[in-house]
């Protein structure tokens, strides 16, 4: 007998579906070609992703929770796992993604349907039965999914940017208007022993927590993220062939893959353009600069006399703020000017994600979760970087202040932009 229906198992449910369509909506453009294509290590093909978040609904709450489950497929488990070692079956290589042809895009999308039906029965039981660890891994696998549709948006950018045709996802992506940048201000903090981390009863990672106190010293926030027209003229300036401004690392990156511009940049006939989805654009002054590296990133602050604010300066400043700004839901894909200027802190959320100068490392007292879903964020607390504040590509009901997004310090497909710090001291 099927359980009962309750409010609560409804609400539940409609969510679900929310998000499950929204990573096919998002694929509603592609051509067929275009599900397979793997350009880069650090992507992964739009199919592949549209499988694997099925995989982890499969793996950690279908298998263990819904009585009588039959799996989809008995090899998607080895297919569809990302990293997770403590599996039973392994994982088919990262970098070779893109060479599977089959499953086709069909049979993939019959294993998002077969997930979703037994999905919607595990939430009406869980519901009924009040099971806490079903219940907490659910909300993990919702947001886990929100992470791939972002996941789904840049890969796919950075697909078709592979291709010298410059080909549109969406031809029909609004355009800025012409405008100048804002003007650049700083807002000031004067510090003190404040408290850092998740903070309420809403959903968070493990590595948002716990929640401590860091000592701040005074400082100052800019106004709003660096704009095209500034990073521009850190690039004239030949901001990437002065060693003084760069990282070790980073410089050793300018030699070996031969940066000049941020991803995506072009110049062509004397003109700057940049790739888009929406194909191949004149490069807006007014818009934030983003696929940038942290190496940029730090150079350029360090170019303009500044720095890059830690992460517990950053999510100080946006504590009290609300989650406002150009997300996904906007549908605009990419980065926006900032509004008229303002005193106040702007795109805090939306548009780019805000690289910090801080390592991503434990909190005092983080302890990851017991088995293979402890390696959701744990093991990855070694040589990257923490990012705040969420994207155009990110879900405005997935951002909150206290998420700590991290990538290596190399990587520039991601969304990624640059908000200047200060000692006020």
């Amino acid at each position: 007998m099927q359980p009962q229906e309750t409010p609560e198992a409804a609400d539940l449910i409609a969510r679900y579906r929310r998000i499950r369509a929204l990573s096919e909506a998002l694929c509603e453009p592609l051509e067929i070609e275009d599900y397979v294509l793997q350009t880069a290590v650090e992507a992964s093909p739009p199919k592949w992703h549209l499988a694997h978040v099925s995989w982890f609904f499969e793996t950690f709450l279908l298998r263990p929770f819904l009585p009588g489950y039959q799996a989809f497929h008995p090899r998607f488990e080895y297919l569809f796992n990302s990293y997770y070692e403590q599996t039973e079956t392994g994982y088919w290589p990262r970098p070779e993604r893109g060479l599977l042809s089959r499953p086709t895009v069909a049979e993939v999308y019959g294993y998002r349907r077969h997930v979703d039906e037994g999905m919607e029965r595990l939430i009406n039981d869980c519901a009924e039965r009040h099971q806490p660890v079903a219940a907490e891994r659910l909300a993990i696998g919702l947001n886990h999914e929100q992470q791939h549709q972002e996941l789904l948006v840049t890969d796919i950018k950075l697909n078709l940017a592979r291709n010298p045709l410059c080909p549109a996802y969406r031809s029909d992506l609004p355009v800025a208007p012409a405008a100048e940048p804002s003007a650049l201000g700083f807002t000031d903090f004067e510090g003190g022993i404040v408290a850092i981390g998740a903070n309420s009863d809403a959903f968070s990672y493990d590595n948002e927590s716990p929640r401590h106190r860091v000592l701040l010293e005074p400082y100052r926030l800019a106004n709003r993220l660096v704009t095209n027209a500034e990073y521009l003229a850190f690039v004239e300036d030949v901001g990437y062939r002065n060693p003084a401004l760069w990282l070790a690392d980073g410089w050793g990156r300018i030699q070996s893959d031969g940066w000049t511009a941020p991803l995506y940049w072009r110049h062509e006939d004397g003109i700057w353009q940049q790739m888009t989805l929406a194909g191949l654009r004149p490069l807006h002054p007014a818009e934030p600069v983003c696929h940038v590296s942290f190496y940029e990133a730090d150079a350029f602050a360090r170019w303009a006399g500044k720095r890059l604010p830690t992460e517990s300066e950053w999510e100080h400043a946006a504590s009290d703020r609300p989650v406002v700004g150009n997300f996904v839901d906007q549908g605009r894909l990419h980065p926006a000017p900032a509004p008229a200027p303002d005193s106040e802190l702007q795109q805090l959320f939306g548009d780019c994600w805000e690289w910090t100068g801080s390592a991503y490392l434990s909190y005092p007292g983080y302890r990851p979760a017991e088995g293979a879903i402890g390696e959701y964020n744990g093991k990855f607390m070694s040589g990257q970087m923490v990012l705040r504040g969420g994207s155009c590509a990110t879900s405005q009901d997935h951002a909150r202040a206290s998420y700590r997004n991290f990538f290596y310090p190399h990587e520039r497909w991601q969304f990624k932009g640059i908000r200047l710090a200060e000692d006020a001291a």
